[in-house]
């Protein structure tokens, strides 16, 4: 089975957010697909202190616990401070770490703490090799041992890789990461962040969807746990990481190019 996290980059409104929802349906019921509906409440680390960041945490999970309650999907979405763990966790099924915070001790325990499976995003900074520190404080918190594979995902704490800084403006993807951090934790692989292009003109990110095929293609032959892909009606208006999200119809394209390869590779 394929796990598949899918859904807007942050909360537009309520009408926005129940019509991406209503067009992943079909995912959501595949029965391949281990699927999560994600969105998040507030984006803290926008380039710009004029971009738009979300409706906030009491407004943003009121309109994912709609979401739930309408189609029974499981949430994810991301926190930056440790006191929204325990309240994010009461919604949603899994509390990510950003990438920027993925070392941030207290903010990794917070959310260890709660039930909620923990998706800690890989820094574009790390050593993917240096992530296995922050999959210890998780799974410590949890009691658990040495951070293994199965160790992780008994206690629900994955990974997800989105690239590595290289130069100014780019990133790139080290397919051996998969690898190296696939030895210590569950690997989700973060495709439409990965395309991201920090740091572009007027002061917003900018990136490259046609990449996000290829790029998935290249992580299922490596061998992941599942996708991460950001997705939108009209990702060309879109508030937030516009350029690097997937047109609905495109993302069904590539998560059904993705299973009949998951079919090859057994």
């Amino acid at each position: 089975m394929m796990t598949l996290i899918a859904g807007p980059c942050v909360i537009e409104s309520m009408e926005g957010l129940r019509e991406i929802a209503e067009k992943l349906a079909p995912l959501a019921q595949d029965p391949r697909i281990d699927f999560y509906f994600k969105a998040s409440y507030d984006k803290a680390n926008r380039t710009s202190l004029e971009s738009y960041r979300g409706p906030g945490i009491q407004q943003g999970l009121e309109m994912l616990g709609a979401i739930k309650q309408e189609f029974g999907y499981r949430l994810l979405t991301d926190i930056h401070e440790t006191h929204h763990a325990a309240v994010a966790a009461e919604v949603v099924d899994i509390v990510q770490i950003p990438a920027f915070l993925c070392r941030q001790t207290d903010l990794i325990v917070a959310a260890a703490q709660t039930k909620a499976i923990v998706n800690i995003k890989k820094g574009q900074f790390m050593n993917p090799a240096d992530m296995r520190h922050s999959v210890q404080k998780a799974v410590a918190t949890r009691g658990g041992s040495e951070p293994s594979y199965e160790e992780s995902k008994r206690l629900g704490i994955w990974l997800t890789e989105r690239g590595s800084s290289f130069g100014y403006g780019n990133l790139i993807v080290d397919m051996r990461s998969l690898l190296i951090m696939r030895a210590f934790a569950p690997v989700i692989f973060d495709a439409t962040h990965a395309v991201q292009m920090p740091g572009a003109a007027g002061g917003k990110s900018g990136g490259d969807r046609s990449f996000v095929p290829p790029l998935s293609r290249a992580a299922a032959a490596v061998g992941v746990d599942g996708f991460f892909m950001e997705t939108h009606t009209n990702p060309d208006v879109a508030l937030s990481d516009g350029p690097n999200m997937l047109p609905i119809e495109e993302l069904h394209k590539t998560v059904k190019m993705l299973l009949k390869l998951q079919e090859v590779l057994g």
